[in-house]
């Protein structure tokens, strides 16, 4: 679309611009709030609260100095912009590490209850445009298949974990539910749900007809095929190992690759699903 990527709110200190949007996702985090155990402090609800700083502080900046204009976003903006989500991974993930499927399954309302009142928070600060994407296949992450999926019992027929998938996609269900409804009760909003699921799973599925040559392994690991995946070396990382020193290093053509490091899709496969984005972005509650 030509414009330049979203500056992180975080990233504040200078004079960065902001007047096309600002960036509040960090990685790692969860819709629920983050307890003194969590890797990421800024859970969802942090990440409003922010927002709902950054526009009073904008507004007021504004009212001061006419100039900044050049580097922040007007007030009607906040009506007319996008609000994106992208949403659930991070604690359906972390469910699995303490809980059953089951477990997991039930504690799903809970999760986007808390996800509701956050978009409503948003509403109230003036968001009309809601551009939600829904988790992705947890299951078909090399990580999450090193971790549960040593029992090939356990696995689907693309290789991914059945209980992570069956979470996600009940996640997602309820999840566009969520949507529908807000949707309905505020018939003032515009709210486009993206099913990312089914678009990296069609790609995981069906590697080849998209150019890839390994569907789940990672690109960036040690271990070899399968997985190429040892949770002791991080990509990147040299690490003594019984005795002797080991490597998690690049593979030599990431493009043939889906999975960067047993976590994160290489940009290979986010390019191709920026194709697809132009054909989604019609689907769900609109």
């Amino acid at each position: 679309m030509d414009h330049p990527f979203l500056n992180p709110y975080l990233d504040s200190v200078g004079a960065p611009s902001f007047q096309t949007g600002c960036n509040f996702a960090t990685g790692g985090a969860t819709i629920l709030p983050a307890n003194a155990g969590a890797r990421n402090p800024f859970s969802f609800n942090i990440q409003v609260a922010q927002f709902a700083r950054f526009k009073a502080r904008v507004l007021q900046l504004l009212a001061e100095d006419k100039k900044l204009e050049k580097y922040l976003p007007s007030e009607d903006y906040f009506k007319q912009g996008l609000y994106m989500l992208d949403v659930g991974q991070n604690d359906l993930d972390g469910a699995f590490n303490s809980k059953t499927e089951d477990q997991v399954m039930a504690f799903i309302p809970t999760i986007l209850s808390q996800f509701e009142a956050g978009i409503q928070r948003l509403y109230n600060e003036g968001a009309r445009n809601f551009w939600i994407h829904n988790t992705g296949p947890l299951g078909c992450i090399a990580r999450i298949i090193a971790t549960f999926g040593t029992d090939s019992s356990k696995l689907d027929q693309v290789g991914c974990v059945r209980s992570h998938n069956s979470a996600a996609n009940n996640f997602n269900l309820r999840l566009h539910d969520l949507c529908t409804n807000f949707q309905d009760q505020f018939p003032d909003v515009n709210v486009t749900y993206v099913d990312i699921f089914s678009v990296k799973l069609d790609l995981i599925a069906n590697y080849s007809q998209y150019g890839f040559k390994e569907p789940l392994a990672a690109c960036c690991g040690y271990g070899g095929p399968p997985l190429n995946f040892d949770n002791r070396v991080a990509c990147g990382e040299t690490k003594n190992l019984s005795g002797s020193t080991v490597s998690a290093t690049p593979c030599n053509n990431t493009a043939e690759y889906v999975n960067w490091d047993g976590n994160h899709y290489t940009e290979a496969l986010f390019g191709i699903e920026g194709e697809y984005a132009t054909t989604l972005k019609y689907l769900g509650c609109i």
